[in-house]
């Protein structure tokens, strides 16, 4: 296999190596990404990416002090693994390199003298689920509906233990229509929610209300787990993590029968 590297991703290098395996500035996303990247930065966030010098970008890991995450969570004290994939090539999968991207960021939470590293996890797209955690010792410490998990690496067994946050937002408040909610944090949503707005605009007369967070508080009070994705129809969420617009045709599918 192809000779891997871990690389910092800064703000000087991302248009050479990749964002989230967007290489185009111009790609819809990308220049989102980078702007949202400016102030995050700021705020102690650290990318790594796995390069390989033959197939590029091959993976990564995005991660923040927990203060500053973009998820309904409270973990001070920890760092937070915002996403990790690893493999646009089958090749560079079970390698290991999932495991090297967890201690870096390890490294980096001890330096800062965290207390540990905290991650919400799902069996869906665009997340990861549990195993590779579980793996390199973390345990899973709260839930929330319908299936996320928060899952910690404790450096003292003393220290509390993250938890979910209660949200002072309800769904009752975006009322009854269309309710995309998304952030700049993952650029794959700026295609699929354009996507998902027309769809439901041509095939139902949907005006989506998009809202796009605008920094972590925001995201620290939506109203799914996933922090960062949310579609809310009829009252009632529909989708609580990132979706296609084929997914989400055959959700309003099902609730139009």
């Amino acid at each position: 296999m192809e000779h891997c590297t871990i690389i910092d991703t800064t703000m000087e290098n991302v248009c050479k190596f990749g964002l989230c395996g967007y290489k185009d500035p111009k790609k819809g996303g990308f220049p989102e990404k980078y702007e949202w990247l400016k102030k995050r930065f700021q705020e102690g966030l650290t990318i790594k990416t796995v390069y390989s010098q033959k197939d590029g970008m091959q993976g990564m890991i995005e991660y923040i002090p927990g203060r500053y995450c973009w998820r309904p969570v409270e973990a001070t004290d920890y760092m937070f693994i915002h996403c990790i994939f690893v493999g646009f090539k089958k090749i560079y999968k079970n390698n290991g390199f999932g495991s090297s991207l967890i201690a870096e960021c390890e490294n980096d939470a001890k330096k800062l003298k965290l207390k540990g590293i905290a991650v919400v996890t799902r069996k869906a797209s665009f997340m990861a689920g549990n195993d590779l955690f579980i793996k390199n010792g973390f345990e899973v410490v709260d839930s929330a509906k319908p299936d996320f998990n928060l899952l910690v690496k404790k450096f003292t067994q003393s220290t509390p233990s993250p938890s979910f946050k209660t949200r002072s937002t309800t769904i009752e408040s975006y009322g009854k229509g269309l309710t995309i909610i998304r952030a700049d944090q993952c650029p794959y949503t700026v295609k699929n929610v354009k996507e998902i707005a027309d769809f439901a605009k041509s095939e139902y007369g949907l005006t989506a209300n998009v809202i796009t967070l605008k920094n972590y508080q925001e995201a620290q009070n939506c109203p799914s787990p996933f922090g960062t994705f949310c579609i809310i129809y009829g009252g009632s969420i529909i989708a609580d993590s990132p979706i296609s617009k084929g997914r989400f045709a055959n959700i309003m599918k099902k609730l139009h029968k």
